[in-house]
């Protein structure tokens, strides 16, 4: 009977430590937000090289997904003339972010590897919060994905934004003037409220890097103590 008692102990010790193993190893997930064409795809795929090179296992991933549902989004909510209802577009952004988490983010978060998102939840908030929707109703329905460890803002001037997608080929049906502005305005408000570390993107691609590896470095240091 003591011998039992021992070992359902030392089981217990051992499921004990093996959660917090699982704790210690769990990742990391960054996300970089903005308007179009801000530069948050380069400055992720930055982000993610300099990690490497410093010997983090990092990984660069995007919404909307490469995954059915995010293809489905690309194909026929994003290249249309005219926008659909914004309910419908939050429903089909969270159900591809859920899928993306599934699929991709979670696993590579329980190897204990940094994962890097060129978009994430806050996209959601603000380009369907601009068309009008509840925010807390978006984020109820993307309530079943993970809160980011790090979220980044990258704020560079509505004319500079325009400027360069009048020189982009093939345009998105978000990529309107009236548009960008009024996510610009969801974004700033998810920054003063703290949700979100803004970087002026409106520099050379250097300069941004070099400030937003800063504050991934310092946020990482907060974690290790």
């Amino acid at each position: 009977m003591a011998e039992s008692n021992i070992g359902l102990t030392l089981k217990y010790f051992w499921d004990l430590i093996a959660g917090l193993n699982w704790e210690m190893r769990r990742g990391l997930l960054i996300c970089i937000e903005g308007l179009d064409r801000s530069g948050k795809t380069t400055q992720s795929h930055l982000l993610v090289e300099n990690l490497k090179s410093k010997g983090f296992e990092a990984v660069y991933t995007t919404e909307p997904s490469d995954g059915e549902i995010g293809r489905f989004i690309k194909r026929y909510v994003l290249r249309r003339r005219k926008r659909i209802p914004a309910h419908i577009e939050a429903l089909l952004f969270a159900a591809d972010r859920v899928d993306h988490v599934e699929r991709e983010i979670k696993p590579m978060l329980n190897e204990g590897k940094i994962v890097v998102s060129d978009r994430y939840i806050y996209s959601s908030l603000a380009y369907q919060g601009a068309a009008g929707l509840d925010v807390e109703w978006i984020r109820e329905v993307n309530r079943m994905v993970p809160e980011p460890d790090l979220a980044i803002y990258l704020e560079v001037p509505i004319d500079v934004i325009m400027e360069r997608l009048r020189r982009k080929r093939r345009k998105s049906v978000m990529e309107s003037p009236e548009i960008q502005e009024k996510v610009r305005e969801v974004y700033i408000k998810l920054v003063k409220e703290g949700k979100l570390i803004m970087v002026d993107g409106n520099r050379s691609i250097t300069e941004v890097s070099r400030d937003i590896q800063k504050i991934v470095i310092d946020r990482l240091k907060q974690l290790e103590n």
